[in-house]
């Protein structure tokens, strides 16, 4: 559709953008960043023949953008600025329908129903067929912007040019234009090209992405190659952080508070803080924790201040366990969005808890274990799915900073050491008669306070690693031991 060649140009003498070169492919949503003053606004004007350039050449469909007329232009190229103007006091349908003139004879001399049809249409998509004879000066920011959208969507232009469309939309506004965009680039071969401040509805949405800094291409690329943090950082000079999305294969960046650790405070993670009862052991910390877990409540990725593990009866059944065990919390007084909870049929006397300290970083680690239903993860077909309570749960809080990879890296070697024990202690597979590895229904989290300490790995012979294993086996077989021996003497 486009072939931009050594473009050069701005306003007066000065060159805004220089030497730019690059291709816009049909059907693609194709997206332009970059921070205050790159050049992005001037070079979308190049792209729709509003601005001249003094150098270089734009290519639409072949053919210099310079040689077509204005209403050539309108019927292939529909454009909706940042600050779009209305200089009389047309009404809503009336300024829509005015995208209808590149297809006109005459003005509106040859209304049809079919122009008719697409201005309803377009209004409907946009929301705005509620207040359609309202006059544009009555109407908010984010009305206005979606009137002026109409109006472009109707030219029903081959290309569509938006200079940051969602500017004064509400959240669910951008989400619907954005995916009608899409959907249009996907299956009506609609061409968009769109400024965005917003790094993540870029990344969400776009096929291709150009980043732009002082008037110049840093990259054009796919998002995930575009968003990466480096780049990000030296061009919009500020701290972030690369994540992907939890539901599309789409990066998403999120930006780092400056943090004063000092005027927080210092954060301990100790058994001082673990408060028992019959139906609960529970630890609230001062502040957030940084968590990854496998908790009735709280499971995944997360912040979380309150950590509860739950006991239940052997024979507990529940068609909806999360939302019982979130009622079960607030009952409690403690805020389900903020906690990771846990269940267990273990007596909760028999837990096992140790704090351990290195130099620079320390570690409280809580095991709650019963193998009433231990299994062996080699031969698990030959149990029913059935899932009963019986669980070692393990707690893992870890006072320093946690990388991803130590996160995960926490988990497996929480794992490996849980295993361990069980081996040594020849808790056999009561199905299998083989030795079992843990319990069907496991729970695990590891929380840090990522403050202090960085540690970025935390495989077995790792110093983090080395704490967790010894942690966690010596605290599982403490606390199998115990449950064993109460079975014994029941």
């Amino acid at each position: 559709m486009y072939s931009i060649e050594k473009l050069t140009g701005g306003y007066a003498s000065k060159p805004v953008i220089e030497d730019i070169t690059f291709e816009i492919e049909k059907s693609q949503l194709f997206g332009i960043l970059g921070p205050n003053g790159s050049g992005k606004t001037t070079l979308l004007k190049m792209l729709s023949g509003i601005l001249p350039y003094s150098s270089g050449q734009v290519l639409l469909k072949g053919k210099p953008i310079k040689q077509y007329s204005a209403k050539e232009l309108a019927k292939t190229i529909a454009v909706l600025s940042q600050h779009s103007q209305q200089s009389f006091s047309y009404t809503v349908k009336e300024t829509v329908s005015l995208g209808r003139y590149a297809h006109q004879k005459g003005w509106f001399q040859s209304w049809s129903d079919e122009d008719e049809a697409i201005v309803q249409r377009v209004m409907a998509q946009t929301g705005i067929s509620h207040f359609e004879n309202h006059q544009i000066p009555e109407l908010s920011g984010g009305e206005r912007q979606r009137v002026f959208l109409a109006q472009a969507l109707a030219q029903e232009p081959e290309i569509l040019l938006l200079d940051e469309p969602t500017n004064h939309l509400d959240l669910s506004y951008q989400k619907e234009l954005l995916d009608l965009l899409k959907e249009w680039t996907e299956n009506s071969g609609l061409t968009v090209v769109s400024i965005f401040h917003d790094l993540n509805l870029a990344g969400l949405y776009c096929d291709q992405i150009l980043l732009m800094d002082k008037g110049k291409i840093q990259i054009n690329d796919q998002p995930n190659e575009v968003l990466q943090e480096e780049r990000i950082r030296q061009i919009f000079r500020t701290q972030v952080q690369k994540q992907p999305h939890p539901k599309v294969p789409a990066p998403q960046i999120v930006l780092l508070r400056d943090r004063d650790e000092e005027k927080e405070g210092r954060v301990l993670i100790d058994d001082s803080l673990l408060k028992f009862s019959s139906e609960y052991i529970a630890l609230t910390s001062t502040v957030p924790l940084r968590t990854m877990s496998s908790g009735v409540v709280g499971a995944g990725i997360g912040w979380n201040d309150t950590f509860v593990n739950r006991h239940v009866n052997k024979n507990y059944r529940c068609e909806d366990h999360r939302a019982e065990m979130a009622t079960y919390l607030r009952e409690k007084g403690f805020e389900p969005s903020q906690t990771v909870g846990m269940m267990t049929a273990v007596f909760l006397e028999d837990a096992c808890y140790h704090f351990y300290e290195e130099n620079h970083f320390s570690a409280l680690i809580v095991v709650t274990a019963g193998v009433g239903n231990a299994v062996d993860a080699s031969m698990s077909g030959a149990h029913c799915s059935q899932l009963i309570p019986g669980t070692i749960n393990t707690w893992v809080f870890v006072n320093g900073e946690l990388t991803e990879e130590a996160f995960i890296q926490s988990i497996m070697t929480a794992t490996e050491a849980k295993a361990k024990a069980m081996v040594d202690l020849t808790i056999e597979d009561a199905v299998t008669k083989t030795i079992a590895t843990g319990t069907s229904t496991d729970s695990i989290l590891i929380a840090a306070t990522q403050r202090g300490h960085k540690l970025e790995f935390a495989g077995t012979i790792t110093p983090l690693g080395k704490m967790i294993g010894k942690g966690v086996y010596e605290c599982a077989v403490e606390a199998i031991n115990k449950s064993t021996k109460r079975k014994k003497n029941l």
